[in-house]
């Protein structure tokens, strides 16, 4: 009898012949794989080689089979009583799977996998079966994890079982409860299986990535998430990955490395292959070594590659993109093996921005990733095992170890979701975005320190990091709509320091960012006294030691720590606002502060009055702290040279005469930052009443000035800002301030020079913003909560 071929039958359709508007024959996984090896393999994009089965095969086998009567009747029963959905849904699955293939459909699916191996030289490859349903996948319904996924399926027999427990998965609780959800016709939605030869990404890495910040909407970064071993760990949030983020317009650019995040996930855990003959599960969880854990899944060079393969597949469908990647460990190459639309943010586009505030909150208990932006306060309902999730109350707090699929349909009733495991594209972080639950992942330890009953707050609205404070808060929300926002003539700028909350404020059209206090981004992305590193071998402090060398494991020379810390930490707030300026202020702490990092106390004298000491210019240029000062503008040298930053302008704080204004300007010209090379702007900060009585010889030496509000308050007034005793008598709109004020901005606009103003009093007090336009400022940077306000302001100031 003539077996046909895959050329010859209906049901079978390659890769290479597949489009995206083959969706109502493949579904979305399917047609996405086929319309990329059909146009993109020339743009550099490798996926596996394959065939789908088409939805009338399913069709045809359910109707083989007699089962559409018999699902119809017995899912109809949810109707009148939803609770007996695990009844249902096993007695449908079970059904499903215990059919048997019509003759046609069995000869078809062995004879392309032949075909299969014919064009791959192998007999009974090893393939990955993947269910992709029609109505799967749209850009309106795009869910994690509906349908089942099979690796290393082998052999005939093998690959028909799979098929058919494809079939069956359309019947999950989870996917019969989404289509629920989502309104779709039960019987309208049909099944195609991919049939995709295995990458040997158990020996080489895989993961997720999105064309887009999955958190914050930011639509110019790639993030990428990678574990060692195949992508099931990754997808299913049982590992805590590797996590990278990429600047998107910087990619094509010769010669640059512009990654924003490098951040190491513990990794602990990887799913490999089932050796030949072991029978049994055709994988298996076993343990990473300690040199996985430590080390990064992806060299830059491939962070770089999977990136702009991610730019490729955007730039293609037009839209952000949801894409699962793999390694082959014997030969190196990286694989795209699923795009499907990012659906969350690109539907909420053009809505209004809600911002969250948590007052009055208890302690800190636990950290984790941040998934959304909003906090919830609540009880706990702690649930460590699936079988258990039939006893959750809804309106409580999740409280787990992991997700998968099967946790949806009480997910859905949570108010939030913590776990200890997973990363930002973990089950959990995807199926908390696409039902707007606010969540906390890769907590470490939340099902050890929370339990039952327990009232507790979860925040997400601090950035990256998500936070569970104990007891409940006062949550304060505000809706901001940003076509409202009025233009202005006056540039209103921000004012930023935390990296990882910097993402968050990417929607506002502020002017750029006009104070990225440096020190702030030491405290949050580097940790360490620099002083502690270039002069390692001197410190005391054994306890310190031990940190500082754990935290600086893998660097050859431990300054470069430091530089690819801080550089990473400022390029996320150049980010956000590029190609638009970015003003970096060199470290302002003060002597106490430096103190407080780790290894710092060693270094830092005591001061009776930190505030006007040992602090600013004077300190670059001390032999007690220039080296420390070299590492810090290597930094900015690396963000602007070696990532592209160029929007990077720096400004010296606290700089009280000219002469010092010079000995800084040298020690920058010696570590490459001349003033004027490559576009270099160098400004300085007016706080000190020496700054307005010498203008015009700062002018000589900078581009340009930023007032700093409370040290030329304080230092006009003799006013200690810190004085709880003197607190009324600090005021930044006295007469003798605003003449200050006014004074500096004449000045440096006589001298040519663009002035700035970088304070919190033209949101307070519009009367205040009115004077600063009137004095003709250049720019107002504010913190983002207050740029709306601001905004407002100015723009009445200069309609009036």
């Amino acid at each position: 009898m003539h077996q046909p071929s895959p050329a010859d039958s209906a049901d079978i359709l390659w890769f290479e012949t597949l489009t995206i508007r083959d969706v109502p024959r493949v579904g979305g996984k399917n047609a996405s794989l086929g319309e990329m090896v059909r146009a993109l393999s020339g743009a550099g994009i490798r996926v596996p080689p394959g065939f789908a089965t088409t939805a009338g095969m399913f069709r045809r086998f359910l109707s083989a089979n007699r089962l559409e009567e018999r699902i119809a009747r017995t899912l109809a029963r949810l109707d009148e009583d939803p609770a007996l959905l695990p009844e249902i849904g096993r007695e449908v699955r079970a059904a499903v799977a215990g059919a048997d293939w019509p003759e046609e459909a069995r000869a078809a699916i062995v004879s392309a996998y032949r075909e299969l191996g014919r064009r791959t030289g192998r007999t009974d490859p090893p393939v990955a079966v993947r269910s992709s349903a029609t109505a799967e996948d749209l850009p309106d319904a795009s869910f994690a994890g509906q349908q089942e996924t099979f690796l290393n399926v082998r052999g005939e027999a093998a690959l028909l079982a799979a098929c058919r427990r494809c079939y069956a998965s359309l019947f999950t609780d989870r996917a019969i409860t989404y289509r629920r959800l989502k309104g779709f016709d039960h019987a309208q939605v049909a099944l195609s299986v991919g049939v995709q030869l295995m990458v040997r990404s158990d020996t080489g890495g895989s993961g997720v990535m999105f064309s887009i910040d999955t958190e914050s909407g930011f639509d110019r970064v790639v993030l990428i998430n990678a574990a060692w071993g195949l992508g099931e760990t990754v997808v299913q949030g049982s590992v805590d990955p590797d996590e990278y983020q990429v600047f998107k317009p910087l990619l094509d650019r010769p010669g640059l490395s512009p990654i924003l995040e490098k951040r190491l996930g513990a990794k602990a855990r990887k799913m490999i292959l089932s050796r030949e003959g072991e029978g049994g599960a055709p994988t298996r969880l076993v343990p990473t070594s300690r040199a996985e854990r430590a080390r990064a899944v992806l060299s830059d060079a491939e962070i770089l590659d999977l990136a702009r393969q991610a730019v490729a597949i955007e730039r293609h469908y037009g839209r952000p993109m949801d894409m699962e990647w793999a390694r082959d460990g014997e030969t190196g190459e990286i694989f795209i093996v699923q795009a499907r639309p990012e659906t969350v943010h690109s539907a909420g586009r053009g809505r209004a921005f809600r911002t969250y505030r948590a007052r009055h909150h208890g302690p800190e208990i636990v950290r984790g990733l941040s998934i959304g932006r909003q906090i919830v306060s609540g009880p706990v309902c702690l649930i460590e095992e699936a079988r258990d999730i039939d006893r959750f109350v809804d309106g409580a707090i999740l409280v787990t170890s992991t997700t998968d699929p099967d946790w949806v349909p009480i997910m859905k009733r949570a108010a939030a979701i913590v776990t200890d495991h997973g990363g930002r594209t973990s089950h959990a972080a995807i199926v908390s975005r696409e039902l707007g639950v606010p969540a906390v992942v890769g907590t470490g330890r939340a099902t050890h320190l929370l339990h039952d009953g327990q009232e507790i707050t979860v925040s997400c609205a601090e950035g990256d990091e998500g936070v569970i404070y104990d007891g409940p808060a006062e949550i304060e929300v505000d809706e901001q709509d940003p076509a409202a926002i009025p233009r202005t003539r006056t540039r209103v700028m921000l004012n930023l320091a935390n990296p990882s909350a910097a993402f968050r404020w990417w929607w506002l059209p502020a002017d750029g960012v006009g104070l990225a206090r440096m020190e702030f981004v030491v405290t949050h992305a580097v940790r360490v006294h620099p002083l502690a590193l270039t002069r390692f071998d001197e410190l005391r402090d054994p306890e310190a030691r031990d940190a500082i060398a754990a935290l600086t494991a893998g660097y050859p020379d431990r300054t470069d720590y430091f530089v690819e810390r801080l550089a990473r930490g400022l390029s996320r707030i150049a980010a956000v606002v590029w190609p638009r300026p970015c003003l970096v202020r060199m470290s302002d702490f003060k002597t106490n502060e430096y103190a407080g990092l780790l290894g710092g106390a060693q270094w830092e004298p005591a001061e009776e009055n930190p505030m006007i000491g040992f602090r600013g210019a004077a300190r670059y240029a001390s032999p007690r702290y220039s080296d420390g000062f070299a590492l810090e503008c290597r930094a900015i040298r690396r963000l602007r040279e070696e990532m592209g930053f160029d929007n990077v302008r720096v400004m010296i704080p606290f700089c009280r005469s000219p002469a010092e204004a010079d000995r800084v300007l040298a020690l920058m010209e010696a570590e490459g930052l001349a003033r004027g090379a490559d576009g270099l702007e160098i400004h300085v900060m007016a706080e000190i009443p020496s700054n307005v009585i010498l203008a015009e010889e700062f002018a000589r030496r900078f581009d340009g000035f930023s007032i700093g509000s409370n040290d030329l308050t304080q230092l006009t007034l003799g006013v200690d800002r810190d004085s709880e005793e003197l607190a009324a008598a600090f005021d930044e709109r006295d007469p003798a301030v605003l003449w200050m004020i006014r004074e500096m901005i004449a000045r440096a606009h006589a001298a040519g020079r663009p002035v700035g103003l970088c304070g919190q009093a033209p949101s307070n007090d519009p009367a205040f913003a009115r004077l600063l336009v009137e004095a003709g400022i250049d720019s107002i940077s504010v913190a983002p909560d207050s740029f709306l306000a601001v905004k407002a302001n100015v723009a009445a100031a200069e309609g009036g």
